[in-house]
C-alpha cells in the first residue's frame, strides 16, 4: 500500500488502516515503514466489532482471536461500495485498483 500509494491517491483513494494495536504502537510502525497514511487505533474494538473483522483465527493448531484483514471501499456518500476479504498483501493495491475499473 505504501509503494503504491501516490497512485491510489491518484484515483481519489484516502487510505486509512486501523487496528487493535495501540497509538503508539501505531506511531512506531509508521516511522519504521515510512507510512504515508494514519493508522486509526480501535484499542476499545468498537470500530472492528461493527464492520465485524474480529474474531477466532487459527495458525499452526493454535486458536485465537485477531482482526480479519478485510478492506473495505466507502465512497463519498459513506456507503460501503466494496468488500475485498481475501487481502492479498503483496498485490493489495492491484485488487484495489482493479475493482475501481
Amino acid at each position: 500500500m505504501r509503494d503504491n500509494y501516490a497512485v491510489l491517491k491518484k484515483k481519489g483513494l484516502v487510505l486509512l488502516g486501523i487496528s487493535k494495536d495501540t497509538v503508539q504502537s501505531h506511531q512506531k510502525f509508521v516511522k519504521k515503514f515510512s507510512l504515508p497514511f494514519p493508522l486509526l487505533s480501535d484499542e476499545n474494538g468498537k470500530v472492528v466489532e461493527a464492520y465485524d473483522v474480529w474474531g477466532e483465527k487459527e495458525m499452526y493448531g493454535r486458536k485465537f482471536f485477531g482482526i480479519f484483514r478485510t478492506t473495505f471501499l466507502i465512497n463519498e456518500k459513506g456507503k460501503v461500495q466494496e468488500v475485498i476479504s481475501l487481502v492479498e498483501s503483496k498485490n493489495h493495491s492491484e485488487q484495489i485498483i482493479e475493482l475501481l475499473k
